[in-house]
C-alpha cells in the first residue's frame, strides 16, 4: 500500500476490472492517494483533504479488516465462516445484518435472482471459498438446491438460524460494494467531502473531482474487448452516488475434463450459470452494496425480464450491454442517459 500526496502537473488512469477513472489537468490541487490490496482485489481512494494532507492507510486498513472479520468466507475466523461450519452461537454484528437486509430486499425485487444462500453451489462450481471442484452434472446441482433459498434464514436475537443446517451463506456479491460504503463512511466522517472510493471496480463518488472542478467521471469497460487492450464503452459523470458493474466476460472457469465453460454468474432459481445475452450490467445507487448486488442479479436474468424489472425498482439507474446477434446493443435507464458524458 502507498500514499501519494501531490498531484501537481500529473495524469493518471486509474485502471480496474469494469472502470477507468480520468484524472487529468493542468494544475491539479494536492490530494491524497491511498492504493493497496483488500477483499482479495485491489482498491484506490482519492480525497481531497481541506484541513491537511492526512494519511488514513491505517484507518481503512482498519474498516477492511473489520468488513473481513465479518462476512468474509475467505477469512476462516469471520463471523460468516464460524455460520457455514453449524457454529450457532455466533451473534451477529451490525455489517453482518446489513448484509443481511440488502441481500433480502434485492432478493425480494429482483423475484429471487439474488440469494446469498447459492453458496454451496458457488463452491461446486470453484468460484468460491471452498473451492468444492468436481465432476458438475444436474442430478449434484439438483442435490444443492435444497441449500438454496434466503427464506430458510432467519435471525434470532442476533443469532442466524438455518432450516438445514448445511446451507452455506456468502455476501461476495456485495461484500466489494458494501467495503466501498463503509470506506465512504469513514471519509465523510473526517469531514472529506470530496473522494473517491474504488474497489475492484465498484466505486463510490463524493463531491467532485478538483482537479478539474467537476464531477468524477469514471469509464465503463466494452465487455468484448480483448484481455491485451481495454477499451471504454461509455464514461458517466458521477456524484455522490455508487456506481457497480458485474459481468462474465473475465471471471470464468473451464472444466478440465470436458472442455466446458463456466461463468461466475449463477441463477440461484436453477443452480446453473447463466449465459445470456446480457455482457454487462452497470447499477448507479445510493449506497454500493446495493449496485452491486443488483448488476449481479441482472447478470443472472433473460434480457426481456431484466427489462421488466429495472422498471419496477426505484432510485436506481441502469445500463445493460448485451449482445444482438452479434452486434454490441445498450439498454439504458433515462436517469442513466443523463449522466452520460460525450
Amino acid at each position: 500500500m502507498k500514499v501519494l500526496n501531490k498531484f501537481n502537473k500529473m495524469r493518471y488512469l486509474l485502471y480496474t476490472l469494469g472502470f477507468f477513472l480520468l484524472i487529468g489537468c493542468d494544475k491539479e490541487p494536492e490530494a491524497t492517494y491511498i492504493e493497496g490490496n483488500a477483499l482479495g482485489t485491489t482498491y484506490h481512494i482519492i480525497a481531497y483533504d481541506k484541513q491537511s494532507i492526512r494519511d488514513f492507510t491505517k484507518r481503512v486498513d482498519s474498516v477492511f479488516n473489520a468488513v473481513n472479520q465479518s462476512i468474509s468466507t475467505y477469512v476462516e475466523s469471520s463471523g460468516i465462516s464460524k455460520i457455514n461450519r453449524g457454529d450457532t452461537s455466533v451473534v451477529i454484528d451490525k455489517m453482518f445484518r446489513d448484509n443481511l437486509k440488502f441481500s433480502k430486499e434485492i432478493h425480494s425485487k429482483t423475484k429471487g435472482y439474488f440469494d446469498p444462500t447459492v453458496g454451496n453451489i458457488v463452491n461446486l462450481y470453484g468460484f468460491g471459498a471452498e473451492k468444492l471442484t468436481k465432476e458438475i452434472d444436474s442430478s449434484v446441482v439438483d442435490s444443492m438446491m435444497q441449500y438454496v433459498g434466503i427464506e430458510k434464514v432467519t435471525l434470532e436475537d442476533n443469532r442466524i438460524k438455518k432450516e438445514i443446517p448445511n446451507i452455506y451463506l456468502e455476501f461476495n456479491a456485495i461484500g466489494k460494494g458494501y467495503a466501498v460504503d463503509k470506506v465512504a463512511a469513514f471519509l465523510k466522517a473526517q469531514n472529506i467531502e470530496n473522494f473517491l472510493v474504488e474497489v475492484g471496480g465498484e466505486i463510490y463518488a463524493q463531491g467532485k473531482n478538483m482537479a478539474s472542478n467537476k464531477k468524477w467521471r469514471v469509464g465503463i469497460d466494452n465487455p468484448l474487448q480483448k484481455d491485451d487492450k481495454r477499451e471504454i464503452s461509455s464514461v458517466i459523470a458521477l456524484q455522490n452516488k455508487a456506481m457497480a458493474t458485474s459481468g462474465n466476460y473475465r471471471k470464468f472457469r473451464i472444466d478440465s475434463v470436458t472442455g466446458q465453460k463456466y461463468v461466475h454468474t449463477i441463477n440461484p432459481k436453477t443452480g446453473f450459470p447463466n449465459k445470456t445475452k446480457i455482457l454487462s450490467a452497470t447499477v448507479i445507487a445510493q449506497n454500493c452494496a446495493l449496485a452491486d448486488g443488483y448488476a449481479t442479479a441482472f447478470m443472472a436474468m433473460g434480457l426481456a425480464e431484466a427489462k421488466q424489472i429495472i422498471k419496477d425498482i426505484n432510485a436506481i439507474e441502469v445500463l445493460l450491454i448485451y449482445d444482438d446477434n452479434g452486434e454490441l446493443k445498450n439498454f439504458s435507464t433515462k436517469g442513466f442517459e443523463t449522466l452520460s458524458v460525450d
